[in-house]
């Protein structure tokens, strides 16, 4: 049984959005697992073999156990039954107890649809009466993380302190050379995850941090993880 799920629409995404949190969590114990929607090419510099590498590395830095990568077409992603199934399978098969789903507001329809394949996938997982392979499983919390292509910060419901893995985290996007390089002239990627993950460290006091979003309510048992 795995912990956590993470899942991206392309190699990289979940490396943007929330490595960090994933450095720390799997630092603590947790067993992770990460699920790459498509393989991510085409891209101008790319190859589908350059990128399997480049998402093997990111695995092994980041500490999951295991890292899936789905047939699914990048740039035309699209929420439709055959895909929610197979998302649905790999949740009955690993049965995490926490789904990371990317946000559904985005400029990229790729994000926009995995987060809408992942979200019907998860009640698709705890079906009976169905042909899907596996047993039937609910993860009981999912949260939403951001990768997103707009200009806007979004207001989140907790924050994560990331700064003790921080420059780890940038190590993990410098292994994607074929999609952040100075051919392709989008370097700055990396002074933009630096001030996006500040400002929300600032909101926590801290360094550096990862915003999250929850459409559910979220309980404590105690305050000891608080950070005041």
């Amino acid at each position: 049984m795995i912990d956590i799920l993470v899942i991206g629409s392309h190699p990289d995404d979940i490396e943007i959005g929330m490595g960090g949190t994933i450095l720390s969590l799997a630092e603590k114990g947790m067993n992770i697992a990460v699920l790459d929607l498509t393989n991510g090419e085409p891209t101008p510099f790319g190859s589908i073999e350059e990128r399997i590498l480049e998402s093997k590395a990111s695995a092994k830095i980041l500490g999951v156990k295991l890292r899936i990568t789905l047939n699914l077409p990048n740039r035309y992603l699209i929420d439709d039954i055959k895909s929610r199934k197979m998302v649905a399978e790999i949740i009955r098969e690993l049965r995490p107890k926490i789904l990371f789903i990317p946000h559904w507001e985005d400029a990229h329809p790729d994000h926009i649809a995995a987060s809408k394949i992942c979200l019907a996938a998860r009640f698709y997982s705890k079906l009976t009466k169905t042909e899907m392979k596996g047993e039937p499983f609910f993860p009981q919390k999912f949260f939403y993380y951001f990768c997103s292509h707009l200009h806007y910060i979004f207001k989140p419901s907790f924050i994560f302190d990331i700064s003790p893995c921080f420059e780890k985290k940038i190590q993990l996007i410098k292994v994607y050379r074929t999609q952040f390089s100075k051919k392709r002239g989008n370097l700055t990627i990396i002074d933009h995850v630096k001030n996006y993950n500040r400002n929300f460290g600032l909101l926590i006091n801290r360094e550096y941090a990862e915003p999250f979003y929850s459409q559910e309510e979220i309980g404590l048992k105690d305050l000891n993880s608080l950070i005041i």
